[in-house]
C-alpha cells in the first residue's frame, strides 16, 4: 500500500490538486472574484507542535506571531492586503488556559499594524497542539501576483536577506555556536527566527514602481504589466524554483548577489551561510520577478538587504552560478529544502 511518506508532499499535493479548480490553486492562496475589479483572497497555514515550534525554541507569543506572520506573508505575495482570520486551534486537556492566553497575544501583536481583527475560529480536543489560521485579503485585479506570471528576461528581486531564520534557530539549539557574535547580532538572528516580518509594507512601493507611465513590460489584457512572485517561507530556492516551474522558464541566480546577513559568516562557513540562505527557510521575504528597470528602483526603495539575485530565462534550467569563475554551475533542487514527508 502506497503511504504518504512514500511520495512526499509534493507528490501528495499533485494528487489533491485532482479535486480543485485548475485555475485557483496553484500559488500561495486562492483568489475568489468578489466584486468587480476586487478579488478575495484566501489562504490556509497550520504549525503543529514538535514540527513547526516548541517550548524550547519558541514562547508562545512567539508561536502566535510566526502563525500570523506565515498567513500574512502568503497574502503579501499574492498583492493582497489582510481584511481578517480565523483561527482553528487544537489542544490537549492539559494545556494551560495562560499559553492559550500568551499564544493569541502573540497573533494579536503580529496583526495590529494591519489592523487586522481575528473574525472566528475552532477548538478542539487533538493530542498535541495545532495552530491553524486561515487568513483573508483583498486586491485590485490589476495588481495580482502569480506565480505563472514571470516572464523570461525579468529580474529576479529578494526584498530581503536570506538564512537569518535559520541561524536564529541554530543559535536556539545551540547557544555556544554564537560566541563570536555581538549581543545585538545574536538576538537580531533570533527575532528573526522567532518575530518574522510578512512583507505587506513593500506592496504600495512595488505598484508604484511599475506606474505605466515611467516603465515597460509584458502586460496583460487589461494593460497592467505582470509580476510574478511568491514568499520564500520555504527558503529562497524553493520560491525561485517554483516561480519558475510555473512560468514554464529558466533562471540564471548569482550565488555572490544573494543577500545574507554578515553577521553569518563570523560564526559559519560562507558556504554553510549560502546554503542556509537557499534552503534554510522561514526567512518570509518576497521573491519577485519585474521588469529589469522597475527591479532596480526597487531595490533603491526598499534598501536595507533587497537584491536583484538574478534573471529568468527562456529555457528551463535553474542555475546557481559564480560570475567570477571560481565555482562551478549549480543545479537548484527541492529536494535540499524543507519536506513535510
Amino acid at each position: 500500500m502506497l503511504k504518504v511518506k512514500d511520495i512526499s508532499e509534493q507528490g501528495l499535493i499533485k494528487i489533491l490538486h485532482h479535486f480543485c479548480p485548475e485555475n485557483i490553486i496553484g500559488d500561495d492562496a486562492a483568489i475568489l472574484l468578489t466584486q468587480p475589479n476586487k478579488s478575495l483572497v484566501v489562504t490556509t497555514d497550520t504549525l503543529v507542535e514538535g514540527v513547526h515550534f516548541s517550548d524550547r525554541t519558541t514562547t508562545p507569543e512567539d508561536v502566535g506571531w510566526r502563525s500570523a506572520a506565515a498567513n500574512l506573508s502568503d497574502l503579501a505575495a499574492m498583492g493582497a492586503f489582510p481584511i481578517g482570520i480565523t483561527i482553528a486551534l487544537g489542544l490537549t486537556g492539559d494545556t494551560p488556559v495562560t499559553w492559550v492566553r500568551q499564544l493569541y497575544n502573540g497573533i494579536y501583536e503580529c496583526l495590529q499594524p494591519y489592523n487586522t481583527p481575528i473574525v472566528g475560529g475552532d477548538i478542539v480536543r487533538s493530542p498535541v497542539s495545532t495552530i491553524s489560521i486561515t487568513a483573508f485579503g483583498q486586491l485590485e485585479f490589476s495588481h495580482t501576483i502569480l506565480r505563472s506570471n514571470c516572464q523570461p528576461n525579468n529580474v529576479i528581486l529578494a526584498t530581503g536577506v536570506h538564512g537569518a531564520s535559520r541561524a536564529g534557530l541554530e543559535l536556539l539549539l545551540a547557544p555556544e555556536l554564537g560566541e563570536s557574535l555581538t549581543e545585538p547580532e545574536r538576538s537580531g538572528l533570533i527575532l528573526a527566527h522567532q518575530r518574522p516580518q510578512p512583507r505587506l509594507d513593500i506592496l504600495k512601493t512595488l505598484w508604484g514602481c511599475l506606474s505605466l507611465n515611467s516603465f515597460s513590460g509584458t502586460k496583460d489584457s487589461k494593460n497592467s504589466i505582470l509580476v510574478g512572485g511568491m514568499d520564500s517561507s520555504d527558503g529562497l530556492a524553493d520560491a525561485i524554483i517554483q516561480i519558475c516551474q510555473s512560468s514554464q522558464i529558466g533562471a540564471r541566480i548569482e550565488r555572490n548577489q544573494i543577500p545574507i546577513p554578515q553577521s553569518l559568516t563570523k560564526f559559519v562557513s560562507s558556504e554553510q551561510a549560502l546554503n542556509w540562505a537557499l534552503y534554510g527557510g522561514e526567512d518570509f521575504e518576497l521573491v519577485l520577478c519585474l521588469p529589469p528597470i522597475c527591479g532596480q528602483e526597487l531595490v533603491k526603495k526598499i534598501g536595507a538587504g533587497a537584491a536583484i539575485v538574478g534573471t529568468t530565462t527562456d529555457n528551463t534550467d535553474i542555475l546557481l552560478i559564480d560570475s567570477q569563475g571560481i565555482y562551478p554551475n549549480e543545479e537548484l533542487t527541492l529536494s535540499q529544502g524543507f519536506q513535510h514527508f
